[in-house]
Protein backbone atom coordinates (compact mmCIF):
# COMPACT_ATOMS: atom_id res chain seq x y z
CA UNK A 1 0.00 0.00 0.00
CA UNK A 2 2.74 2.33 0.81
CA UNK A 3 4.66 1.72 -2.12
CA UNK A 4 1.77 2.38 -4.66
CA UNK A 5 0.98 5.52 -2.27
CA UNK A 6 4.55 6.12 -3.01
CA UNK A 7 4.08 5.95 -6.54
CA UNK A 8 0.62 7.72 -7.27
CA UNK A 9 2.78 10.58 -5.19
CA UNK A 10 5.89 10.85 -7.66
CA UNK A 11 3.39 10.58 -10.68
CA UNK A 12 1.26 13.43 -9.39
CA UNK A 13 4.66 15.61 -8.84
CA UNK A 14 6.30 14.28 -12.41
CA UNK A 15 2.59 15.81 -13.70
CA UNK A 16 2.79 18.69 -12.02
CA UNK A 17 6.43 19.26 -12.85
CA UNK A 18 5.46 19.07 -17.10
CA UNK A 19 2.37 21.45 -16.39
CA UNK A 20 4.37 23.84 -14.84
CA UNK A 21 7.76 23.41 -17.53
CA UNK A 22 4.81 23.97 -20.22
CA UNK A 23 3.80 27.20 -18.12
CA UNK A 24 7.13 28.42 -18.17
CA UNK A 25 7.60 27.89 -21.89
CA UNK A 26 4.38 29.58 -22.83
CA UNK A 27 4.98 32.26 -20.73
CA UNK A 28 8.42 32.81 -22.04
CA UNK A 29 7.07 32.62 -25.83
CA UNK A 30 4.68 35.30 -24.98
CA UNK A 31 7.27 37.50 -23.60
CA UNK A 32 9.51 37.14 -26.27
CA UNK A 33 6.60 37.82 -28.17
CA UNK A 34 7.67 34.70 -30.03
CA UNK A 35 3.60 33.20 -29.07
CA UNK A 36 2.16 35.94 -31.60
CA UNK A 37 4.29 35.60 -34.04
CA UNK A 38 3.18 31.55 -34.59
CA UNK A 39 -0.40 33.20 -34.45
CA UNK A 40 0.03 34.96 -37.90
CA UNK A 41 1.61 32.07 -39.02
CA UNK A 42 -1.22 30.11 -38.26
CA UNK A 43 -3.76 32.19 -39.40
CA UNK A 44 -1.86 32.13 -42.94
CA UNK A 45 -1.90 28.37 -43.22
CA UNK A 46 -5.66 28.86 -42.09
CA UNK A 47 -6.07 31.36 -45.57
CA UNK A 48 -4.36 28.06 -47.23
CA UNK A 49 -7.18 25.89 -46.26
CA UNK A 50 -9.77 28.19 -46.79
CA UNK A 51 -8.24 28.74 -49.98
CA UNK A 52 -8.68 24.55 -51.11
CA UNK A 53 -4.99 24.37 -50.53
CA UNK A 54 -3.40 21.93 -47.98
CA UNK A 55 -1.82 23.23 -45.63
CA UNK A 56 1.82 23.49 -45.69
CA UNK A 57 4.73 25.53 -45.43
CA UNK A 58 6.63 27.94 -47.85
CA UNK A 59 9.21 30.72 -47.44
CA UNK A 60 6.76 33.67 -46.80
CA UNK A 61 5.45 31.98 -43.76
CA UNK A 62 9.13 32.87 -42.36
CA UNK A 63 8.56 36.08 -44.14
CA UNK A 64 5.24 36.53 -41.71
CA UNK A 65 6.99 35.22 -38.85
CA UNK A 66 9.55 37.15 -38.82
CA UNK A 67 7.79 40.54 -39.52
CA UNK A 68 5.49 39.82 -37.12
CA UNK A 69 8.36 39.12 -34.72
CA UNK A 70 10.41 42.17 -35.76
CA UNK A 71 7.58 44.21 -35.78
CA UNK A 72 6.31 43.82 -32.10
CA UNK A 73 9.79 43.98 -30.82
CA UNK A 74 10.06 47.36 -32.28
CA UNK A 75 7.27 48.38 -31.31
CA UNK A 76 8.40 47.79 -26.99
CA UNK A 77 12.34 49.18 -28.62
CA UNK A 78 10.48 52.20 -29.36
CA UNK A 79 8.78 52.49 -25.79
CA UNK A 80 11.89 51.65 -23.48
CA UNK A 81 13.53 54.92 -25.36
CA UNK A 82 10.52 57.07 -25.31
CA UNK A 83 9.93 55.77 -21.50
CA UNK A 84 6.43 55.02 -22.30
CA UNK A 85 4.17 54.24 -19.37
CA UNK A 86 3.90 50.37 -21.38
CA UNK A 87 7.41 49.73 -20.18
CA UNK A 88 5.68 49.62 -16.66
CA UNK A 89 3.44 46.05 -17.57
CA UNK A 90 4.87 42.77 -17.45
CA UNK A 91 5.78 42.03 -20.80
CA UNK A 92 7.10 45.29 -21.72
CA UNK A 93 8.64 44.88 -18.12
CA UNK A 94 10.53 41.81 -19.06
CA UNK A 95 13.05 44.04 -22.15
CA UNK A 96 13.87 46.61 -19.64
CA UNK A 97 15.15 44.15 -16.96
CA UNK A 98 16.91 41.91 -19.86
CA UNK A 99 18.07 44.46 -22.65
CA UNK A 100 21.27 42.06 -24.11
CA UNK A 101 18.74 39.15 -24.60
CA UNK A 102 16.27 41.51 -25.98
CA UNK A 103 19.02 43.11 -28.43
CA UNK A 104 19.89 39.32 -28.98
CA UNK A 105 16.16 39.07 -29.83
CA UNK A 106 15.95 41.81 -32.48
CA UNK A 107 18.96 41.11 -34.18
CA UNK A 108 17.79 37.11 -34.24
CA UNK A 109 14.48 39.34 -35.95
CA UNK A 110 16.20 41.19 -38.50
CA UNK A 111 18.41 38.40 -39.53
CA UNK A 112 15.49 35.81 -40.31
CA UNK A 113 13.61 38.26 -41.98
CA UNK A 114 16.63 39.26 -44.03
CA UNK A 115 17.22 35.49 -44.77
CA UNK A 116 13.62 35.30 -45.54
CA UNK A 117 13.18 38.06 -47.95
CA UNK A 118 15.97 36.93 -50.24
CA UNK A 119 13.94 33.37 -50.19
CA UNK A 120 10.52 34.43 -51.03
CA UNK A 121 8.89 34.92 -54.17
CA UNK A 122 9.28 38.82 -55.84
CA UNK A 123 5.54 39.10 -55.94
CA UNK A 124 5.11 38.62 -52.15
CA UNK A 125 7.73 41.11 -51.48
CA UNK A 126 5.79 43.81 -53.31
CA UNK A 127 2.62 43.01 -51.55
CA UNK A 128 4.08 43.00 -48.16
CA UNK A 129 5.80 46.39 -48.89
CA UNK A 130 3.02 48.53 -48.39
CA UNK A 131 1.82 46.62 -45.02
CA UNK A 132 5.15 46.64 -43.64
CA UNK A 133 5.39 51.01 -44.23
CA UNK A 134 1.92 50.73 -43.12
CA UNK A 135 3.40 48.72 -40.08
CA UNK A 136 6.32 51.17 -39.03
CA UNK A 137 4.05 54.32 -39.05
CA UNK A 138 1.84 52.69 -37.04
CA UNK A 139 4.72 52.27 -33.48
CA UNK A 140 7.69 54.37 -35.11
CA UNK A 141 7.31 58.15 -33.87
CA UNK A 142 6.65 60.17 -36.44
CA UNK A 143 7.00 63.73 -35.14
CA UNK A 144 7.83 65.20 -31.79
CA UNK A 145 5.82 67.73 -29.49
CA UNK A 146 5.48 69.48 -26.32
CA UNK A 147 3.29 66.46 -26.11
CA UNK A 148 5.60 63.83 -26.64
CA UNK A 149 6.28 61.24 -29.62
CA UNK A 150 3.52 61.19 -31.89
CA UNK A 151 2.83 58.16 -33.84
CA UNK A 152 0.09 57.19 -36.48
CA UNK A 153 -1.99 54.73 -33.59
CA UNK A 154 -3.16 57.91 -32.18
CA UNK A 155 -5.04 59.00 -34.87
CA UNK A 156 -8.38 59.11 -32.85
CA UNK A 157 -10.43 55.52 -33.22
CA UNK A 158 -8.19 54.23 -35.71
CA UNK A 159 -6.09 52.15 -33.53
CA UNK A 160 -8.09 49.36 -33.80
CA UNK A 161 -9.09 49.20 -37.29
CA UNK A 162 -5.55 49.69 -38.17
CA UNK A 163 -4.40 46.76 -36.22
CA UNK A 164 -7.35 44.75 -37.56
CA UNK A 165 -6.44 45.98 -41.16
CA UNK A 166 -2.96 44.85 -41.07
CA UNK A 167 -3.53 41.53 -39.59
CA UNK A 168 -6.41 40.80 -42.56
CA UNK A 169 -4.19 42.21 -45.37
CA UNK A 170 -0.55 40.05 -44.17
CA UNK A 171 -2.32 36.74 -43.46
CA UNK A 172 -4.40 36.35 -46.75
CA UNK A 173 -3.38 38.79 -49.38
CA UNK A 174 0.44 36.79 -49.16
CA UNK A 175 -1.14 33.06 -49.05
CA UNK A 176 -3.27 34.67 -52.59
CA UNK A 177 -0.39 36.17 -54.30
CA UNK A 178 2.29 33.10 -53.64
CA UNK A 179 -0.90 30.95 -54.94
CA UNK A 180 -0.06 32.62 -58.06
CA UNK A 181 -4.10 31.15 -58.52
CA UNK A 182 -6.94 33.19 -59.85
CA UNK A 183 -9.96 32.98 -56.97
CA UNK A 184 -13.13 34.58 -57.27
CA UNK A 185 -13.38 38.18 -55.95
CA UNK A 186 -15.98 37.64 -53.47
CA UNK A 187 -14.67 34.29 -51.99
CA UNK A 188 -11.41 36.49 -51.24
CA UNK A 189 -13.71 38.99 -50.11
CA UNK A 190 -15.55 37.25 -47.48
CA UNK A 191 -12.46 35.86 -46.41
CA UNK A 192 -11.05 39.26 -45.83
CA UNK A 193 -14.20 40.27 -44.00
CA UNK A 194 -14.24 36.98 -41.75
CA UNK A 195 -10.47 38.10 -40.64
CA UNK A 196 -11.46 41.57 -40.24
CA UNK A 197 -14.19 40.73 -37.83
CA UNK A 198 -12.24 38.07 -35.80
CA UNK A 199 -9.04 40.34 -34.94
CA UNK A 200 -11.68 43.75 -34.61
CA UNK A 201 -13.30 41.47 -31.92
CA UNK A 202 -10.42 40.12 -29.89
CA UNK A 203 -8.56 44.09 -30.26
CA UNK A 204 -11.14 45.45 -28.52
CA UNK A 205 -10.81 44.10 -25.00
CA UNK A 206 -6.98 45.24 -25.28
CA UNK A 207 -8.70 48.83 -25.66
CA UNK A 208 -10.88 47.93 -22.49
CA UNK A 209 -7.85 47.45 -20.93
CA UNK A 210 -5.63 50.38 -21.95
CA UNK A 211 -8.60 52.65 -21.29
CA UNK A 212 -7.30 54.77 -18.48
CA UNK A 213 -3.75 54.78 -19.75
CA UNK A 214 -4.85 55.59 -23.18
CA UNK A 215 -7.63 58.51 -21.02
CA UNK A 216 -4.36 59.97 -20.02
CA UNK A 217 -2.33 59.84 -23.14
CA UNK A 218 -5.16 61.99 -24.08
CA UNK A 219 -6.12 59.43 -27.01
CA UNK A 220 -9.55 58.16 -28.42
CA UNK A 221 -10.70 54.94 -28.36
CA UNK A 222 -13.70 53.35 -28.80
CA UNK A 223 -13.78 52.02 -25.49
CA UNK A 224 -13.42 55.35 -24.13
CA UNK A 225 -16.26 57.08 -26.21
CA UNK A 226 -19.34 54.12 -25.81
CA UNK A 227 -17.79 52.84 -22.29
CA UNK A 228 -16.47 48.98 -21.52
CA UNK A 229 -20.02 47.86 -21.25
CA UNK A 230 -21.37 48.73 -25.20
CA UNK A 231 -17.33 47.78 -26.55
CA UNK A 232 -17.40 44.01 -25.21
CA UNK A 233 -21.32 44.37 -27.41
CA UNK A 234 -19.88 45.20 -29.87
CA UNK A 235 -16.79 43.00 -29.82
CA UNK A 236 -19.42 40.15 -29.44
CA UNK A 237 -21.50 41.38 -32.45
CA UNK A 238 -18.60 40.99 -34.65
CA UNK A 239 -17.33 37.53 -33.45
CA UNK A 240 -21.43 36.52 -34.41
CA UNK A 241 -20.87 38.32 -37.94
CA UNK A 242 -17.84 36.86 -38.72
CA UNK A 243 -19.28 33.53 -37.77
CA UNK A 244 -22.84 34.16 -39.65
CA UNK A 245 -20.63 35.36 -42.72
CA UNK A 246 -18.42 32.19 -42.71
CA UNK A 247 -21.36 29.77 -42.35
CA UNK A 248 -22.77 31.15 -45.04
CA UNK A 249 -19.80 32.14 -47.27
CA UNK A 250 -18.38 28.20 -46.45
CA UNK A 251 -21.77 26.54 -47.13
CA UNK A 252 -21.91 27.67 -50.59
CA UNK A 253 -18.42 26.67 -51.30
CA UNK A 254 -19.00 23.20 -49.68
CA UNK A 255 -15.86 23.72 -47.39
CA UNK A 256 -17.82 22.01 -44.02
CA UNK A 257 -14.17 21.36 -42.37
CA UNK A 258 -14.08 24.94 -42.55
CA UNK A 259 -17.13 25.59 -40.58
CA UNK A 260 -16.64 22.87 -38.22
CA UNK A 261 -13.34 24.66 -37.45
CA UNK A 262 -14.83 27.80 -37.75
CA UNK A 263 -17.31 26.68 -34.97
CA UNK A 264 -15.15 26.11 -32.52
CA UNK A 265 -12.90 28.82 -32.64
CA UNK A 266 -16.51 31.15 -32.44
CA UNK A 267 -17.86 29.45 -29.56
CA UNK A 268 -14.32 29.47 -27.44
CA UNK A 269 -13.50 33.20 -28.59
CA UNK A 270 -16.83 33.91 -27.42
CA UNK A 271 -16.42 32.62 -24.10
CA UNK A 272 -13.25 34.10 -23.65
CA UNK A 273 -14.66 37.66 -24.87
CA UNK A 274 -17.47 37.36 -22.12
CA UNK A 275 -16.56 35.38 -19.08
CA UNK A 276 -15.70 37.52 -15.98
CA UNK A 277 -13.19 34.63 -14.14
CA UNK A 278 -10.94 34.15 -17.64
CA UNK A 279 -10.90 38.13 -18.13
CA UNK A 280 -9.11 38.36 -14.81
CA UNK A 281 -6.44 36.00 -15.36
CA UNK A 282 -2.67 37.18 -15.70
CA UNK A 283 -2.38 35.92 -19.55
CA UNK A 284 -6.03 36.98 -20.29
CA UNK A 285 -5.10 39.46 -23.27
CA UNK A 286 -1.74 38.46 -24.25
CA UNK A 287 -2.02 34.06 -23.79
CA UNK A 288 -5.27 33.64 -24.45
CA UNK A 289 -7.14 36.57 -26.88
CA UNK A 290 -3.97 35.91 -29.10
CA UNK A 291 -4.20 32.79 -29.02
CA UNK A 292 -7.27 32.77 -30.36
CA UNK A 293 -5.56 33.69 -33.60
CA UNK A 294 -3.30 30.52 -33.10
CA UNK A 295 -6.23 28.25 -31.90
CA UNK A 296 -8.11 29.23 -35.30
CA UNK A 297 -5.17 28.04 -37.66
CA UNK A 298 -4.28 24.73 -35.50
CA UNK A 299 -8.15 24.23 -35.94
CA UNK A 300 -8.65 24.53 -40.26
CA UNK A 301 -5.88 22.43 -40.38
CA UNK A 302 -6.77 19.92 -37.97
CA UNK A 303 -10.68 19.59 -39.21
CA UNK A 304 -8.57 19.63 -43.20
CA UNK A 305 -6.55 16.38 -41.94
CA UNK A 306 -9.92 14.61 -40.53
CA UNK A 307 -12.36 15.48 -43.65
CA UNK A 308 -9.58 13.93 -45.73
CA UNK A 309 -9.68 10.72 -43.21
CA UNK A 310 -12.85 10.53 -42.49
Amino acid sequence: QFRTSLVTVNKNDFLLIILNTIKRIILQLIDLNIYISFAAVALAMSTQVQLGMKPQWHPYLSLIFFATLFEYNLYRFISLLTHSIATKSGKYAWAEGKLNWFYALMLFSVLGFSISVIAAKLKVLYALAPIAVFTLFYSTPLTKSMKGFFRLRQVPYLKIFMIAFVWTAATILLPVIHSEKTYHNLHLFAMAIERFLFVFAITIPFDIRDMIADRQAGLKTIPLKIGEKKSILLSQLSMILFFAIAVVHYSITKQWSIIGAFSVSFCTTIIFIVNKKIQNLPIYHYGILDGTMLLQGILAILFYYISIFF
